[in-house]
């Protein structure tokens, strides 16, 4: 097995149906600007209510990403975070 050192960055899913949805919808927007991402772990669960009812979910979680090994022969410019602007 080889060894890894992670980066961890946090964000916030939100969703109108689920918990479940929320945790998705983090890791798939997570994953158009990270690279490398391996595992999440969740934080915090909140919601926001209106008119007595559950409007959305949010859902806090952890991303752990693989950083790029030292000696790597990937661009040196690049991170293991990509820049796609505000996508």
């Amino acid at each position: 097995m080889t060894d890894h050192t992670y980066g961890v960055s946090e964000v916030v899913g939100t969703s109108t149906e689920s918990i479940d949805d929320a945790i998705r919808s983090a890791v798939d927007r997570a994953n158009k600007t990270v690279r490398h991402l391996d595992w999440f772990e969740v934080v915090n669960v909140r919601g926001h209510v209106q008119d007595g009812q559950v409007a959305h979910f949010q859902v806090t979680i952890k991303l752990g990403f693989r950083l790029d090994p030292a000696g790597s022969d990937t661009d040196p410019t690049e991170s293991s975070v990509r820049d796609v602007g505000d996508a």
